[in-house]
Order: C-alpha cells, then structure tokens, then sequence
C-alpha cells in the first residue's frame, strides 16, 4: 500500500501534533502521553487512517494509537486531521517488528485490519498473527491479550485463526461476512471499496486469558 511521489511527506508527518517522534523514549509511559488512565488500543498498519480516526471519534473514552511504516501513506491520514482536535489520539510512524521496544505492557486492545497476507509458505513469519508476532504481543498487552483482526484475505484468515487457537487465544467472533452481522464496525479505505464490489469481509475477535 506504499504511495509514491507525496511531496513534503516527511515534513507534514513530522510537523503534525498527532505524531509521536520519540516513541521508544515512551515506553511504559504512554497513558502520560494522554494524561489519563484509559484503555489504549493500537491499530498495526494503519493505513490512510479512515480506521483510526473513525474510531477514535466514536469511542472518546479509550486511547487510540495508529501505527505505520511509511510516510508517504500515514501523510493522509494526517491531512485527513487538519484543523481538528481528537486528544485521545495518536500515530506513529515505524515498523511493526519493532513494537516491543515501544509499549510495554500498557496495551488493551490490538486491531489487525488488511494487513499484507504474505501468501507465500517461506513469508509466514511476517504474517501479523504469526507465533512469531503474537509472542512479541505478549509483552505489550496490559492484561488478556485482545486482538481484532478484518481481512479480505481468506488464506490470511484461515491461517489466523489456527494461529490464534493454538497459541492460546479463544475466538470470541468469527465471521465470513462481517457486514451481514450486528457487530460494531468502522470501516478502513480498503474495506470499503471491497464491500462497494460485493467482497466478503472476515472478522475475528479473540481474547487470550489468563489461566487459573
């Protein structure tokens, strides 16, 4: 989802008071940074933000964090925030690998949202709901895992939902069809412009608790 050619990216990311520059600096301090105690969710791969800000507007009460690799995509959502005022939220720019040098056990809530499927067997390791990356989550979750996941990718899908169940997580919600369904959404770009071709949207809600 890279775009090319955005003139003067780097510099209206780094000049937006949504951005968070010293991330790592933060770990552990995060709710400071929001100077309260409520929950925070993260979005990985944000995207051009319609996820994030969406619901960040809808649910004032819980902290939300957009996370992406590249300027030259998080450049749009920052200039989808132009002139507003959200206080709980926030983005920042860097690779998804890296998370656990940034939070540290402050985490409620992880979104998984069209994320790369990485088809390929030898790329199952960058797949956002690997072994690999749910151990990397352990650390950053503030109490029961939680993580939220939309694609359109049924192989990503499938592959998730073992991935999740084997590494300890209950499937609270599962759905084929996620616009069929009651549950709460706020629609990404992509998402909308597959439901507007009739593409089946997938939808996980799983929680991994704590054993006693």
């Amino acid at each position: 989802m890279r775009l090319r050619n955005v003139k003067n990216a780097i510099e209206i990311v780094n000049n937006s008071a949504y951005i968070i520059k010293d991330e790592k600096e933060n770990r552990g301090n995060y709710q400071a940074i929001f100077a309260n105690d409520n929950p925070i969710h993260i979005e990985i791969g944000m995207g051009k933000g319609d996820f994030i800000i969406g619901m960040a507007e809808k649910y004032p009460d819980i902290n939300f964090i957009g996370i992406e690799k590249y300027e030259s995509v998080m450049v749009r959502a920052i200039q989808k925030l132009e002139d507003t005022n959200i206080p709980n939220l926030r983005l920042i720019r860097m690779d998804a690998a890296e998370i656990a040098d940034v939070f540290d056990q402050e985490i409620d809530t992880i979104y998984l949202n069209f994320s790369d499927p990485w088809p390929k067997a030898r790329h199952a390791k960058r797949r956002l709901t690997s072994p690999l990356f749910l151990s990397t989550y352990e650390t950053i979750f503030k109490g029961n895992p939680h993580i939220i996941q939309k694609t359109d990718n049924i192989g990503l899908f499938g592959y998730s939902l073992s991935s999740l169940s084997q590494n300890g997580y209950t499937l609270e919600e599962v759905s084929l069809d996620l616009a069929n369904t009651d549950i709460p959404n706020v629609c990404t770009e992509y998402e909308k412009k597959f439901m507007a071709l009739g593409t089946k949207i997938n939808y996980c809600n799983a929680v991994k608790y704590e054993k006693k």
